[in-house]
């Protein structure tokens, strides 16, 4: 922390070539290619000056926190969690120990890259911004959802109060459904087609066997509790499930489609981020 505070409070001018508004507004200009080479070519700098002032500067992900929490209300807002994958397919990965083989939705395989996981907020005025990231590190020995419970334990700490959360269906283990319940959040998160769900009476069976109307059905997911399920069908003819949960039972009970669809719209803000990090 006091490295930290003495990186940022210098006492007289930087000589750098490389400082952090020129690295600001670099990314922002840059639609494509955002590494140190391409940013060294439009400096004219060398790398080496680029790598000395991401190496010098450490940004940690509270230091995000300081920047965007003003902008935000911090109560009752939606929480939304995703991972991407920053491609790499030129890197070595025996050199880098952050580049490694991940799942790519866009490739429909895995490939060579630095895993993403981001905290994205929108609050009850429609702000959105990020709030909460990790690199994931192999040598940590984590998985993406040990980060995740991590980062959300974090921003709760630094005061943010979400109401609800958001996430696909890489997030929506047990584990992490009671810790979404045990710290008193909403959810809506996509499920596996065969996740064990039962309706009042019945037997478990998977998800993708049950009829489900528009306005959803309540179901009790096996191994947490009742949730609402709702299903939607694209042009392909694919189908995805999500559940919701409320703590209030009558507020769940009288869960629309439309409240859905509110809820996908805003988590699909994560979706456009990453795409626009790439």
């Amino acid at each position: 922390g006091l490295r930290r505070i003495a990186i940022r409070l210098r006492t007289k001018p930087s000589t750098a070539r490389c400082d952090l508004d020129k690295y600001t507004y670099f990314l922002i200009s840059e639609p494509k290619y955002g590494g140190c080479c391409r940013l060294a070519e439009v400096l004219e700098v060398s790398r080496h000056s680029v790598n000395r002032f991401l190496l010098r500067e450490q940004y940690t992900p509270h230091d995000l926190w300081s920047e965007v929490q003003e902008n935000l209300d911090l109560r009752g807002g939606v929480l939304s969690a995703d991972d991407t994958v920053i491609e790499k397919m030129d890197s070595d990965v025996n050199k880098t120990h952050l580049i490694s083989y991940y799942w790519s939705g866009k490739h429909k395989k895995a490939i060579k890259g630095i895993n993403l996981i981001t905290l994205y907020y929108t609050d009850v005025q429609e702000t959105s911004m990020p709030v909460n990231y990790r690199l994931y590190d192999p040598d940590e020995g984590k998985t993406k959802n040990d980060y995740l419970r991590e980062m959300i334990e974090e921003v709760m700490s630094w005061g943010l109060q979400p109401s609800t959360i958001t996430t696909d269906c890489w997030y929506a283990s047990q584990k992490n459904l009671k810790f979404f319940k045990e710290k008193k959040l909403n959810f809506q998160v996509g499920i596996a087609k065969n996740r064990q769900v039962k309706v009042e009476g019945g037997k478990y069976e998977r998800v993708e066997n049950l009829e489900i109307n528009r306005e959803g059905l309540e179901v009790n997911l096996k191994g947490f509790g009742v949730v609402k399920v709702f299903k939607r069908t694209f042009i392909d003819g694919s189908c995805r499930y999500y559940v919701t949960f409320c703590s209030d039972e009558s507020e769940l009970r009288d869960w629309t489609r439309s409240q859905f669809r509110v809820l996908q719209s805003i988590h699909w803000g994560i979706e456009c981020y990453h795409r626009a990090l790439k």
